[in-house]
């Protein structure tokens, strides 16, 4: 027997000063069963990141081919793909085939320094391409506001992101490996 998504509900007051994005977001997101509590939260973070009327959450885990986020304008074209994580090379090239802007929101420590290390070549003559690195405390700190039914407050300002709960807070500064800034 196949083990289910364990859905999470966040809402979220977003107040980012860099774009001038304001809004209020009532979010449904599917756990998968192998995806722990970092990969949820670094998910949510990507979403607020990039927040806009038409930012959705993919199908992820359960579809390789298929953005973590992605964000379609009415015309069908994607304007924004979103990976979590450290994809493979291939899959980094075939979305900024298919999309006008591509960001990767890598963490993981060490593992994603060695990703890094073996992807960054191969990558570097994308031009729609961003890649991100969340240091392993700032995707810990996410991991611990992790809960079935959230309330956040987020604020982004000068690319820090100040997240929290009312409880516990998260200060998150990711870390720009590759790219150009994208709003």
């Amino acid at each position: 027997m196949a083990l289910k998504s364990t859905i999470y509900k966040a809402n979220i007051q977003l107040a980012d000063l860099d774009r001038g994005h304001f809004g209020d977001y009532a979010l449904t997101l599917a756990r998968h069963p192998s995806e722990n509590d970092e990969r949820l939260m670094v998910r949510l973070l990507a979403f607020m990141l990039y927040a806009s009327p038409d930012l959705a959450f993919g199908r992820g885990l359960s579809t390789m081919d298929e953005a973590d986020l992605h964000d379609i304008d009415a015309a069908g074209t994607i304007v924004r793909w979103i990976d979590v994580g450290l994809p493979d090379e291939r899959v980094i090239r075939q979305a900024c085939h298919k999309a006008q802007s591509v960001v990767v929101l890598a963490y993981g420590a060490r593992a994603a320094e060695v990703w890094w290390s073996q992807t960054a070549d191969k990558v570097s003559r994308l031009d729609n391409l961003s890649v991100l690195y969340l240091l392993p405390d700032q995707w810990r700190d996410l991991a611990q506001l992790a809960g079935r039914n959230m309330r956040l407050q987020c604020t982004i300002q000068e690319g820090i992101v100040y997240l929290g709960d009312g409880e516990r807070e998260a200060v998150i500064e990711p870390k720009r490996w590759f790219g150009k800034e994208s709003g």
